[in-house]
């Protein structure tokens, strides 16, 4: 039996070589490479666009828009983790979990569009609670995201990393305060909302590691659930996932947006009371937010089981 080609485009990138990192060991593909000295030749790229089987899209949007265009056959299937097309018409979004079968929508599908970091985090807690017409979709949300500086790509790991980075980089650092961040549009699309949220983007001195937070005023949602019911509601939504879980958290303790770093999981915590209900997504943004997810989509896509080759600890 031939051994599915797969070919990573941008494999120098931050999420591509985290992609490979997953790949390189594995007997289950036949991973095709590229000679480096020729990997921005275009004719040499097109010739492994259209030999592969299955292609992941490391690019930027336009780069990414290029490379589909390469490709001229009707076999070669597509993961493109930029932007580019998580919004565009006869692309799937990569979301596994929000699937009653995902293997007949992800594993059907000859293009599917990665979905972004931050997206992943706000998704994963707000599209549940309306879709089940708990959050109503006209609900005015608010949601800040805190990320590690792996998610700002190389020149951002470079700065942070440079034994002369100023004082500025030791603080967290909110930024995107034009309010139009680039997973907006997703954010909205998908979850089912009316608006976007008003979002807080922040980075911060670590490597990879995310919490993104909803705030939600239980007086305002249906039926005025808890935080301790919300959690019920969100346990039983994802119920049997094998890379998301919930936990309701009592104590009113910290929580480190740097906990499931390295793992390919995603963990929701609900806290609050009676009134008010916080929910955060802990996970890391080059696993569930970025790599991990994107091989999640592939293992699916082939037919596999989604965890292999996946980091579950």
């Amino acid at each position: 039996m031939n051994k599915p080609k797969v070919y990573i485009d941008g494999k120098e990138g931050t999420t591509g070589l985290q992609i490979y990192e997953r790949l390189g060991a594995r007997e289950d593909i036949e991973l095709l490479l590229i000679d480096e000295e020729k990997r921005k030749d275009v004719e040499e790229r097109k010739k492994l666009l259209n030999a592969a089987d299955l292609v992941f899209l490391c690019l930027p949007d336009a780069a990414a828009k290029e490379a589909v265009a390469l490709i001229e056959n009707d076999h070669t299937r597509v993961i493109d983790a930029s932007t580019a097309h998580r919004t565009a018409k006869g692309w799937v979004y990569g979301f596994p979990e929000f699937y009653r079968y995902p293997g007949e929508v992800i594993g059907q599908a000859t293009r599917v569009a990665n979905p972004g970091c931050h997206a992943t985090g706000f998704l994963s807690s707000t599209m549940p609670l309306v879709s089940l017409h708990i959050l109503p979709k006209d609900y005015p949300l608010t949601c800040y995201s805190l990320t590690g500086y792996s998610g700002g790509g190389k020149k951002m790991i470079a700065e942070y990393e440079s034994g002369e980075k100023g004082k500025d980089l030791y603080s967290p650092r909110i930024y995107g305060t034009n309010l139009r961040h680039k997973h907006l549009n997703e954010m909205r699309k998908i979850s089912g909302l009316d608006q976007p949220p008003v979002f807080c983007p922040v980075v911060d001195d670590y490597y990879k590691g995310m919490a993104t937070t909803i705030m939600l005023h239980n007086k305002y949602l249906l039926g005025q659930p808890t935080a301790k019911e919300i959690y019920h509601i969100l346990m039983a939504y994802y119920a049997g996932q094998k890379l998301i879980s919930v936990r309701y958290e009592e104590e009113g303790g910290m929580l480190p947006a740097n906990a499931l770093a390295g793992s390919d999981r995603l963990e929701l915590v609900v806290c609050g009371h009676e009134e008010q209900t916080i929910v955060t997504a802990l996970f890391d943004n080059l696993g569930k937010g970025a790599s991990g997810a994107a091989v999640q989509n592939m293992n699916i896509m082939l037919g596999l089981d989604e965890t292999t080759g996946l980091h579950l600890d």
